[in-house]
């Protein structure tokens, strides 16, 4: 009988706690139950050997009804659990649990399913065998990737004892704790040239937990190096020759990593003919497994088939591909953004706009008017400063300097909303620079940087051309606002179009030192293609009477063919032949749509040999591809999140803010053009959340 729902049970809080939070690893609804009158058409959750989990197998039984054990999944979060990070991976067992070797569990009959000639399901597990292993993916992500110290004098090789927090269901029900301790006797013992390196779980690194190995008369052997430093598991077992372990994950890790791996208790990957299993009664115990099975099959079975996974970015059932990467860069991402970070003279719709891209674990915001009002503070030694763009650059600079701290800037990245700032449309990324700013060609952004010295790999290539063919088929730019449909009568003249700008914006005033309005560019441009059809489309911002860089009409009418206030901007880049910019972003989204453009000032896009270049910038001397250039500046330099409504809090991935930005973009075409009203109750709503929900 298949049921209807599953059924947590209210007296279980901390399940209870969780319940919305496993809702996007099921297809059926969770409900409330009083545990008083079991239901035969329920599922009962619990999890796995805790109170929980003994309360939904009795309550299964009551009802003749089906259960399913919970437990973490092998790639859970960047931090720790304890901490609150919300689980990507799930185990969903109807059978046991994957930890407990006394009776089977649904792992154990998949893994012994497994046949060889199942050639997709392994050309999947290698792939992503291949991605943990290149990007150290463990269970949690947290830590950083620590370099051990060289070995003693006398020393040859380093086999590493892998501890477990005191009281772990895994140590438990796989072998009984009896036999921890003989586990570093052992080797001890029988690696005589050995440092023997003892490393403890990151929870009683914490200091949330109890272990089982720090203490003891073998601890006090010169041979052995306590390690309680927080550090990456993969990466730490890359720099072993040898692993001895209880029931730790990190056994399997070491499998994948080919290191030999001793096992003292009954883990789930012990008995398959890949360990040495040391346990007393491993041959009694582990008899269901039949021990000729290849490490492929073991990763597929456990974290393809066994492992549930939510997509980080939609909040709903996803694979493993969809969570990998999202580890890897919120992972690079806290380890970057770290530290208290000064805000200086934020508005208040500025402070809503920043805070969710800081919410990575060890970062502290603090909004401070000014930096006389900073001046004031002792500041904590890893201080940063953070102003927008370059606002009051030049005693930001100097007041860093003074005080010995970084400073950083953000912007707006280059797929923002459907809307434009000044309307008040949150921004879906935005940069932030530790160097310079990318629209200042002399400041040595972190975006030049990368651009300038960066290789990059064959795959990440076909990433970048991906997302090209998707953002120009859909037709995508950076605020992705509608228009009236374009019409352009050139009569086979080339058709040259001229981007308007904010005149007041930084990025004239620092990439465009020459030509520094809207009507000196259009002057520009017609003596440069006197035969032209010259079309001028001013910017949305300017149109909308926000900001500055209105064009005289007598300068239009001398100078310009058609103007295209009301046409979309990318209708305007397809019927053109040409883009003649300052430093407008159309004129990367020209290149994108594999177009001519000419650039009059130094913008983040020029100076790479893609455009024709009319300011000297000769300190960009490599040549790119656009592929190239799209990887740095859309996947690696922004950030990206998703509407809180929506996703796991953390950094998204480009792909998912644009699919995400495609569905809103067709919800405003499907409602049509906003009145006036509508648009001033939507900018009320947008100060209400602003002040009660960020």
């Amino acid at each position: 009988m298949k049921p209807q729902h599953y059924s947590v049970c209210w007296l279980d809080i901390g399940l209870l706690k969780l319940r919305k939070g496993l809702a996007p690893f099921f297809t059926l609804p969770i409900r409330l139950t009083s545990g008083v009158w079991p239901a035969a058409r329920a599922c009962y959750l619990g999890w796995a050997r805790k109170k929980s989990g003994r309360r939904a197998v009795e309550l299964a039984r009551k009802a003749n009804a089906s259960y399913a054990l919970l437990e973490d999944g092998f790639l859970r979060s960047v931090d720790l659990g304890v901490n609150g990070a919300p689980a990507l991976s799930l185990v969903v067992d109807q059978e046991g649990i994957y930890y407990d070797a006394t009776t089977a569990s649904q792992l154990e009959q998949l893994i012994q399913k497994l046949r060889n000639d199942e050639h997709v399901l392994r050309e999947k597990a290698v792939a992503a065998m291949q991605y943990i292993v290149q990007h150290d993916l463990s269970k949690y992500n947290c830590a950083p990737a620590v370099v051990l110290p060289p070995l003693p004098a006398g020393l040859t090789s380093r086999v590493l004892v892998v501890d477990q927090t005191y009281g772990d269901m895994s140590v438990l029900l796989g072998g009984g704790a009896q036999d921890v301790q003989v586990m570093l006797r052992a080797a001890l013992e029988e690696n005589p040239a050995a440092q023997i390196l003892v490393k403890t779980h990151p929870d009683v690194v914490a200091g949330k937990k109890k272990g089982y190995l720090t203490t003891g008369a073998e601890l006090a052997n010169p041979r052995v190096l306590l390690w309680a430093e927080t550090c990456s598991p993969l990466h730490l077992l890359k720099q072993v020759d040898q692993v001895y372990v209880y029931t730790s994950q990190m056994g399997f890790e070491a499998l994948l990593l080919e290191k030999p791996v001793q096992c003292f208790g009954l883990p789930w990957y012990a008995g398959w003919g890949l360990t040495t299993d040391r346990h007393p009664n491993s041959n009694e115990l582990l008899t269901r497994r039949t021990p000729h099975k290849k490490l492929w099959q073991l990763f597929a079975a456990a974290y393809l088939q066994y492992v549930r996974y939510r997509h980080p970015d939609f909040n709903q059932r996803g694979d493993i591909f969809d969570v990998m990467p999202w580890l890897v860069r919120n992972r690079d991402a806290s380890q970057r953004i770290t530290g208290n970070v000064y805000c200086i003279g934020m508005s208040q719709w500025k402070k809503a706009t920043l805070k969710p891209f800081f919410k990575t674990p060890g970062v502290q915001l603090h909004f401070v008017d000014s930096l006389k009002t900073l001046n004031t503070k002792t500041l904590p030694s890893d201080a940063k400063l953070l102003i927008w763009g370059s606002r009051d650059i030049v005693a930001s600079t100097q007041f860093a300097k003074q005080k010995s701290i970084p400073l950083w800037r953000m912007e707006d990245g280059f797929v923002r909303s459907v809307g434009l700032g000044s309307d008040l449309f949150r921004p879906l990324s935005l940069v932030l620079d530790t160097s310079g700013m990318y629209y200042d060609p002399a400041s040595g952004s972190d975006l030049e940087q990368l651009l300038q010295t960066q290789e990059w790999e064959e795959a990440q290539l076909a990433q970048a051309q991906s997302y090209i063919q998707a953002f120009t088929q859909q037709g995508f730019s950076k605020y992705n606002l509608g228009g009236q449909t374009l019409e352009v009568h050139s009569a086979g003249r080339t058709v040259v179009l001229v981007p308007g700008q904010v005149e007041d914006d930084a990025s004239v005033k620092y990439g465009s030192p020459v030509i520094t309005t809207n009507a000196a560019l259009i002057q520009a441009v017609r003596q440069r293609c006197p035969d032209a059809y010259i079309l001028y489309k001013p910017h949305p911002d300017v149109v909308a009477g926000n900001r500055q860089g209105h064009v005289a009409p007598e300068i239009i009418a001398k100078y310009v063919n058609q103007v295209v206030a009301d046409a979309n901007i990318v209708d305007c880049i397809r019927a053109a032949d040409q883009v003649h910019t300052m430093t407008s972003l159309t004129g990367f989204e020209a290149l994108l749509h594999g177009k001519a453009v000419h650039c009059y000032g130094g913008p983040f896009y020029a100076g790479w040999g893609l455009t024709t270049d009319y300011l000297a910038l000769a300190h960009r001397s490599r040549q790119l591809t656009v592929s190239q250039l799209v990887y740095a500046t859309i996947f690696q330099y922004p950030s990206y999140i998703m509407p809180p409504s929506l996703g796991v809090p953390g950094f998204a991935a480009p792909e998912s803010v644009m699919q995400w930005l495609a569905l809103q973009r067709q919800k405003q075409q499907v409602a049509g053009k906003q009145s006036w009203l509508s648009k001033k109750r939507r900018k009320l709503i947008a100060l209400w959340q602003l002040f009660f929900q960020s």
